[in-house]
Order: structure tokens, then sequence, then C-alpha cells
């Protein structure tokens, strides 16, 4: 493999997926983004593009750029065209038998040369890697959402993962603009051990009257000098895949910190996730990708 243009090959179609399809395409690489019927492909397909163009719109790519990336994006909801990939990144939701099978069956579809990425923040790579053949290919990596706009990337090897494999990886993750740190195969790598019990902290805030969401984000913007604050990166990543995380870290790990307060259930009932259905903890007058 060599960082000429790729073949990359993006499983899942969803937030997160469509995030890393655009910085795959965004790089120069041919792009399958697959999924499992052809309205999420398609909606897929659809958030990548408008993130593109909305790009180009700001002069952030130019449109030769523009047109390389778009001509390189193709969908598909069958396993069998992600043949040709290079790199396999799954994003699909995060359950350990899905993650597992999905591995299985690409061991008789990708070359033995293509690398096994997942991008799963909570799950073990060992245990992800051991449905595949080959688990020595297999690497975690972790993209920081909006995938399309962090430069950061968790890289964790699994058990058998083969120092080559690392090795690739990292200059693969390079080549498309990313800034990596290795992490160990733990429950949460670095930023979601951190960042699951502080953005609950921050709810149970909201939930005790210490602020309003606009004062507490400002104080977090303010003072912390963090990018976003904390209820505007919860609508980004939406309040269901934050439950689903803070679940699963509070399964393996049995701190209560890590377990979501009251009103995530009640938001989601409602349906406020965020900015993909309208409303979360502000409202928004479109539900594309953040940044599109």
């Amino acid at each position: 493999m060599t960082q000429d243009q790729l073949t990359v090959a993006v499983v899942g179609g969803g937030t997160m997926g469509a995030g890393i399809a655009v910085v795959a395409a965004r790089a120069g690489h041919r792009t399958i983004l697959r999924d499992l019927d052809d309205a999420a492909v398609q909606r897929g397909l659809d958030t990548v593009e408008s993130f593109l163009r909305r790009s180009a719109s700001l002069g952030k790519l130019t449109d030769d750029q523009l047109g390389t990336a778009l001509a390189n994006l193709s969908g598909t909801t069958e396993l069998r065209d992600l043949a040709p990939a290079d790199v396999v990144v799954e994003a699909v939701f995060e359950d350990l038998e899905v993650k597992k099978t999905l591995f299985a069956e690409l061991d008789d579809i990708v070359s033995r040369d293509a690398l096994l990425h997942t991008n799963t923040s909570t799950l073990s790579v060992t245990s992800i890697a051991s449905g595949s053949r080959y688990p020595e290919r297999v690497v975690g990596t972790h993209y920081c959402n909006p995938a399309q706009l962090m430069k950061l990337v968790e890289v964790a090897e699994g058990r058998h993962t083969a120092s080559e494999a690392t090795k690739r990886s990292l200059e693969f993750l390079a080549g498309v603009g990313k800034t990596t740190v290795i992490t160990k195969d733990r429950p949460g790598f670095i930023l979601n051990r951190f960042l699951i019990p502080w953005e609950n902290n921050c709810i149970r805030a909201l939930e005790a009257g210490l602020g309003t969401v606009e004062s507490i984000d400002r104080a977090v913007l303010g003072a912390l000098r963090h990018p976003m604050g904390p209820f505007q990166l919860l609508d980004v990543v939406g309040l269901d895949v934050h439950k689903a995380v803070s679940m699963r870290l509070y399964e393996q790990l049995r701190e209560p910190r890590f377990a979501p307060p009251p009103l995530v259930d009640r938001m989601i009932a409602a349906g406020d996730l965020g900015r993909k259905t309208g409303r979360g903890f502000y409202t928004y007058e479109t539900t594309k990708a953040f940044g599109a």
C-alpha cells in the first residue's frame, strides 16, 4: 500500500461513517460508502456531497479538488463491492457481534493486504479482531466526532495486531490529514474515558439548575477554551449516541459517573437527539451534517 490514491471503503453511512468518507474523498482516495439499504446509502452520500460542496463554496477546496472527490465517491449495499479496498473502515453501531461478523465476512472479500480499521470507542479491539481469521491486520482507529472537522484519531492495537499494520495505519491517517495518538485497548481509550463523565456532569449541572444550556456552554468556551460547549458537542454527536457510549462504558467499568443522567432518556423519548433531528439542547434550521 502506498500513499498514492487508495481505495477506501467505509462501512456504515451514519454520522460517523459519512464524516470518515468525507475525510477519505477529500484526500483524493477512491471512496466507497456501504450501508444496508439504498436509502441509507443515499443519505450518507448526500451528506458527504453536501459537506464537500460547502467546503468548496468557502474556498477550502478548489473546483478541481471538489470534482475529483465527487468523481471518486460511490455507494453500495453489497459487501462484495468492497473487494478492491486497500483500507476498510468499519463505522457501524457499537455491537460486538455485528462487528465480528462483518470482519469475518470481509476476510473472504478483500485482499490479505487490506487493512481493517474499527472505529469503536467503547468495545475491545481484540474482541472485534477475533471475528477475523487475520486479526494481525485489524487496528482500532477512533475518529473524533465530527470526523470531517476534528483532526485527532486515537489508534489502538488489539492483542494480535501486527506492528506493520499499525505503521501502515499511521501512514494512512497522516496522509488524510489526521493527527494520531497511540492508546491502549481499554474501554473509552483516552478521550471518552475523560469526555463521557464530563459531559454527564454538565448535564447533571443543568438538571440541578446550576446554569442554563447557554450559560454552561459560555462558561466552558470562555474559561476552558474548548472549541464547542458541552451541549453544542452533545447535539453534534447525538443524544442517542451519547447514551449508547455511556452505557457501554458503564457496563464495563461499573462507575456511576459513566451512567447517563435521566434528562438524556427524556430527550431521547421526545425525539430531541440533536442536530440530526433539528432539536436537542438547541434548535436548528437544518439537519445537515455539522459544518455542511
